[in-house]
């Protein structure tokens, strides 16, 4: 077993090499590291970023409020899917999955970029090419509707009041069961079937 240098070794060894972009934060969700393959995937010099919240990199701000952060810090393990804006201004939608740990005094959260995609700013999903469509509930074509009309994700959390991620599931979960391939795609699909009015 290696000692806790060999082991902080290894992390740093694989964390610089990673293909996965990985990010190193503190609790204030301020850039601390970040790796090659994060650098690339935005388009940003390291320097822009070290010190820098996380959230400059986040489209329509920080993924999670003050409360559901201090949750998911406590949770320790938790994932996720944002859209980050690139240096150039595009957006590439990532999923991730994020770890918490003391080091050293100081509790630091490890962010790993699962997979990335900007494909139409979302990710291509598999769809059954056959099969009913199934049917949406009250609150998913709530948010499809303002979605329709306009909204950002979060105007709509602001508007329902409920957080970012969960107006982010009700469309993810409104996009399978409709068999849509991109939030353009759902709008017309529900406007089309008459399940929501613009």
């Amino acid at each position: 077993m290696p000692s806790a240098d060999g082991w902080s070794g290894l992390f740093a060894t694989a964390f610089r090499s990673s293909r996965n972009a990985m990010v190193l934060a503190d609790d204030e969700r301020r850039h601390v590291d970040v790796n090659g393959a994060y650098l690339s995937l935005l388009g940003y010099r390291r320097e822009d970023l070290l010190g820098n919240r996380m959230q400059h990199v986040v489209a329509e701000g920080p993924a999670f409020s003050g409360r559901e952060w201090a949750t998911a810090l406590a949770a320790q393990e938790f994932t996720g899917s944002t859209d980050l804006v690139r240096a150039d201004g595009s957006t590439v939608a990532v999923q991730w999955g994020a770890s918490t740990e003391v080091v050293t005094g100081r509790r630091l959260v490890l962010f790993v970029a699962l997979n990335a995609s900007t494909w139409g700013g979302r990710f291509r999903r598999t769809l059954p090419e056959d099969g009913p469509e199934e049917a949406l509930s009250q609150r998913e074509r709530e948010v499809v509707g303002l979605v329709a009309s306009g909204m950002t994700g979060r105007e709509i959390a602001d508007e329902l009041h409920i957080s970012h991620e969960t107006v982010r599931t009700h469309v993810r979960n409104a996009m399978i069961k409709l068999r849509a391939r991109s939030r353009a795609q759902l709008v017309a699909k529900a406007l089309a079937d008459g399940l929501v009015l613009a």
